[in-house]
């Protein structure tokens, strides 16, 4: 007897995880992708060696048992820079997909709530976005220093806009809500309203865009970067690399193609990550699977 249930339970546990993966194979394949970018990301020094070093005599090597990936012009390795351009995607989007969620999500909470507040801040609102993302970036990143922290001040305040919208939508929806309405005709204060009715209502949509802005970020990145007003050009980021490759293109495409393969897996799995937690966190889209 004893036996049967210790093997019962060991059943239950994959059984649950084998019907997870098949009613949520854009999140397992998503997630996988990612959490394979972030341990080469984390391992980047002992599974590569030094993106800057330079050795002339290699140059435009293709790829070999020595060098995976080829050599660019410089004779430097190109899968050490392409291992290390994980990294500075990585930190790009996370970076960026974090601070414009929580400035976002307080200016959103505020704007839906507060009427005053809403017609002011919505009109700056509306004002940055008719800017278009890219062009807003390049402008403030030639009006100060290149860097990867301005970089990501540069990404993260195009998207704050577009978080703004989406919970000030929520919180409005919600307060025609009958339990916001009892709560407030009870008395129950605005910030005790805000954080533990209205707060928690907006975190499913507000994850679900979060991922999407991160897969934004990391492609306005390396677009900045490939037109030279991203990260300085000796830091070995994806956008760095295809630009100083495109000229060498038909002769070494390895120097383009291969960075372009890993930022397209990136972006991949970052999209299905977002699709599959919309997909689960939608009650009427979980109710049909």
């Amino acid at each position: 007897m004893t036996s049967i249930a210790l093997d019962s339970e060991d059943a239950a546990p994959k059984g649950g995880v084998a019907v997870f993966i098949r009613r949520n194979p854009t999140i397992v394949v998503g997630g996988a992708l990612m959490l394979l970018l972030f341990a080469i990301a984390i391992f980047a020094p002992w599974i590569a060696g030094d993106p800057l070093r330079l050795n002339p005599i290699n140059r435009l090597r293709p790829p070999s048992e020595r060098f995976w990936f080829g050599t660019d012009q410089f004779g430097r390795d190109v899968f050490s820079r392409t291992i290390y351009g994980t990294r500075v995607s990585m930190v790009v989007g996370f970076s960026v997909a974090t601070v414009a969620s929580l400035l976002g999500l307080t200016i959103g909470l505020l704007c839906g709530f507060y009427k005053s507040v809403d017609g002011i801040v919505m009109r700056v609102m509306d004002g940055i976005m008719a800017i278009p993302s890219i062009l807003l970036a390049i402008a403030l990143i030639t009006l100060t220093r290149p860097g990867l922290a301005v970089v990501i001040a540069a990404i993260v305040i195009p998207e704050i806009p577009r978080i703004v919208r989406l919970v000030r939508s929520v919180v409005l929806s919600l307060r025609a809500q009958p339990f916001i309405e009892a709560a407030i005709a009870g008395g129950t204060k605005a910030p005790k309203l805000l954080l533990r009715h209205i707060l928690p209502n907006t975190l499913a949509p507000l994850i679900v865009q979060s991922t999407y802005i991160c897969a934004s970020a990391i492609l306005t990145e390396a677009a900045l970067s490939f037109l030279g007003v991203g990260v300085p050009p000796e830091i070995p980021s994806w956008g760095n690399i295809i630009a100083q490759g495109r000229s060498f293109f038909l002769i070494a495409p390895w120097s383009i193609l291969i960075p372009g393969i890993f930022l397209a897996v990136m972006v991949l799995g970052v999209n299905m990550l977002g699709d599959g937690l919309r997909d689960r966190l939608d009650p009427r889209l979980a109710r049909r699977m």
